[in-house]
C-alpha cells in the first residue's frame, strides 16, 4: 500500500512539474531578433534615424543609451534588435516623418540593441 501511494505521489509530482515547467506558448515568447544591413540616414524627426536596407526596405530605428547611431550617419551598418512595439499615439506622432522618409518603401520600426559599421560609405 505504501509503495502504491509513493508511485501516485511521484506521478502527481512529475505531472505537475511537466505541466507548469512547460515552454511558454507561442504568443508569450520574446520577440524575435532581427538583423538588418543598410545605409543609416538622419531622420526628419528630432533624434530620429532610419536605415534603407540592402533589400530596399525602410527601417525606422530606435536606440537606447548603449547604442550610438549618430556616429554612423552615411555609413553602411548592420543593426540588431527587435521589432518595436509602439503605442498608437507614438505611431501617429512619427507617421508624418516616416511618410517623408520611406518614399513608398515598406516600413518597419526596430528597437536597436547593437550596431556594427560595415563601411564608412553607403553604396546605392
Amino acid at each position: 500500500m505504501i509503495q502504491k501511494l509513493a508511485w501516485v505521489v511521484l506521478f502527481v509530482g512529475l505531472s505537475s512539474m511537466l505541466l507548469y515547467g512547460s515552454p511558454q506558448m507561442a504568443d508569450e515568447k520574446a520577440p524575435a531578433t532581427q538583423t538588418v544591413t543598410g545605409c543609416l540616414q538622419k531622420g526628419t524627426e528630432a533624434g530620429g534615424y532610419f536605415l534603407i536596407s540592402t533589400d530596399d526596405k525602410h527601417w525606422e530605428l530606435y536606440s537606447n543609451s548603449d547604442v550610438s547611431l549618430a556616429d554612423h550617419i552615411g555609413h553602411t551598418i548592420t543593426v540588431t534588435g527587435t521589432v518595436a512595439k509602439r503605442s498608437k499615439a507614438q505611431e501617429q506622432k512619427s507617421q508624418p516623418y516616416e511618410n517623408k522618409e520611406k518614399d513608398g518603401k515598406q516600413n518597419t520600426d526596430l528597437q536597436v540593441s547593437s550596431v556594427k559599421m560595415v563601411s564608412a560609405t553607403c553604396s546605392k
